[in-house]
């Protein structure tokens, strides 16, 4: 895909977001797309780590819960401006992931896994016992300004203007993502990826890449943690649990990896299901988990692979360049 039509589709994107923000009548149809949202950007950090690196992290939500109490804490305080908070948890906690990543990322399969989980959960139970600072099992409200760069509030935080700015984050975060992994930085992490030793031998030095990733892939679930704050003004412990982790990888395996849209894809096919199975279904999780094991037993790359498969089927086989030319007829 060339860099004009990225960039076309991108605008295309954009504009749908714009026209469903605004088409839509329902709220609650507006919070639930807003919610999908969210954690389509907070899957595809999670996605992007398994994608370039091929590690899986089990504690992600660190980064998720962590920017919301960042923000709450910053905003209690009036330390600085709102603005500059969001810049800072931001910017702080990709700078922390970036330092944690020179150490964890060299461990090696289910280890990284398991030493996320354990630092994701030092988080957990820290925020749940320092009642003082971030109220416990309670949670904390954010207080928000009355403006945020220069719009009201109560205008931005309604549900179609903020689905309206989650969806145009979402979007310019892929156009992002896909014009630096097209570049050198994700030729070297792809590499790195599939081969370290090899990789090391031809002169690339691997940890920075695997580090970098890392630390991007906690910038884009942190900015999914900030979105979350403002979508409901409330951060509690349950943004740092496990679990949530769990979910978002879950995502990732129904959308796939294959595309970098893939975890948004799964992260929207969720939302989907337990809103529809879970008016049916008292244990719509069950079902899920069994639609879970069936994506991947019979399409291991995940939705977005399977569409892409189909996409190529349909498409017509280039002209071979050395095929004989049909005999004229008179």
């Amino acid at each position: 895909m060339t860099s004009r039509t990225l960039s076309t589709w991108t605008l295309v994107a954009l504009a749908v977001g714009a026209v469903a923000a605004f088409a839509i009548g329902s709220g609650t149809v507006l919070s639930l797309l807003t919610q999908a949202t969210i954690y389509a950007l907070f899957a595809l950090g999670v996605g992007l780590l398994l994608r370039q690196n091929g590690m899986v992290s089990f504690g992600h939500a660190l980064y998720f819960g962590s920017a919301g109490y960042m923000v709450a804490i910053l905003m209690q305080t009036r330390a600085v401006p709102a603005e500059a908070a969001l810049v800072l948890t931001v910017g702080g906690l990709t700078l922390v992931a970036f330092v944690l990543g020179l150490l964890i990322v060299r461990v090696p399969g289910i280890a990284f896994g398991m030493l996320t989980l354990a630092v994701g959960q030092m988080a957990f139970l820290t925020a749940s016992r320092v009642r003082g600072l971030t109220g416990g099992a309670d949670g904390m409200n954010v207080e928000w300004p009355s403006t945020l760069f220069g719009v009201s509030i109560s205008v931005l935080t309604r549900p179609s203007v903020m689905l309206l700015v989650c969806w145009s984050t979402l979007v310019l975060v892929l156009f992002a993502l896909a014009l630096l992994l097209r570049g050198r930085f994700g030729s070297i992490t792809e590499a790195v990826r599939d081969n370290e030793e090899r990789a090391r031998f031809i002169g690339i030095r691997t940890l920075l890449p695997r580090t970098g990733v890392y630390a991007l892939s906690a910038a884009v679930t942190s900015t999914a943690g900030v979105l979350s704050a403002l979508n409901t003004g409330f951060v509690s412990p349950e943004s740092l649990h496990w679990s949530l982790s769990g979910v978002a990888l879950m995502m990732v395996v129904v959308g796939g990896t294959g595309a970098l849209w893939g975890p948004a894809l799964g992260a929207a096919v969720y939302f989907l299901a337990k809103d529809l199975l879970g008016d049916h279904a008292q244990h719509w999780m069950a079902i899920f988990g069994v639609a879970l094991i069936v994506v991947t037993v019979f399409a291991p790359q995940g939705l977005s692979g399977l569409l892409q498969q189909l996409a190529g089927r349909r498409r017509p086989a280039p002209a071979r360049a050395d095929a004989e030319p049909e005999p004229a007829t008179r």
